[in-house]
């Protein structure tokens, strides 16, 4: 289902660019916008809207090892160099 969601957000992202437009089309207006606009702004909502989706989706552990090759650590924060504890 998330993997549904990442390509439905790819083809809003594609949809909202207003290539499929004509250069000689006439100005239409929606809400005070011209219809490209309102077009992309609806997109770009909708995509939020499936990406909290795909969000709750997601299984993230707290507990979970941290990739070695990021250079982070679980370690708490007081036992981070230059924390103060050291001082």
């Amino acid at each position: 289902m998330r993997m549904i969601l990442l390509v439905a957000i790819g083809v809003l992202y594609v949809f909202s660019i207003p290539w499929y437009r004509a250069e000689d089309a006439p100005l239409r207006l929606v809400l005070g916008l011209p219809d490209w606009v309102a077009v992309a702004l609806g997109c770009y909502a909708a995509v939020a809207v499936l990406n909290s989706i795909a969000w709750l989706l997601t299984d993230v552990r707290d507990d979970a090892e941290l990739p070695a090759s990021l250079g982070l650590t679980n370690a708490p924060k007081s036992e981070e160099p230059g924390s103060g504890a050291d001082r």
